[in-house]
């Protein structure tokens, strides 16, 4: 059974940065492309950013685009998001999610093919 892990949340101030981490256990991580997505209180759950398993591709959501990074090292099982100038807006769980796709090119931030998710990690932005 496929098992992910969110970490890296807290409490900071806007512009500041925070790293999320997302360990894969269970199975070859590099047979997955890995997203993250959010949920905001009162708010639907929403995509943030994905990684093809090959990661040759990833996908932004366009308010994050010039600020989060996503990247992947399969030799850890960890997949990372990097977020930079961090806005009140962000404020949200935010949970990695998995999709069996071997050797691909291609990810998507709509969760419809995510089969796999973590439990999430809690992310506040406020001064």
């Amino acid at each position: 059974q496929l098992q992910l892990v969110e970490s890296g949340g807290g409490l900071v101030q806007p512009g500041d940065s925070l790293r999320l981490s997302c360990v894969v256990s269970g199975f070859t991580t590099n047979y997955y492309a890995i997203a993250w997505f959010r949920q905001a209180p009162g708010k639907e759950r929403e995509g943030v950013s994905c990684i093809s398993s090959s990661g040759s591709t990833t996908v932004h959501k366009d308010s994050v685009k010039d600020r989060f990074t996503i990247s992947r090292d399969n030799a850890k099982n960890t997949v990372y998001l990097q977020m930079n100038s961090l806005k009140p807006e962000d404020t949200a769980i935010y949970y990695c999610a998995a999709d069996y796709s071997p050797m691909s090119r291609r990810c998507t931030i709509s969760p419809s093919p995510y089969d796999y998710w973590g439990q999430g990690t809690q992310v506040t932005i406020s001064s």
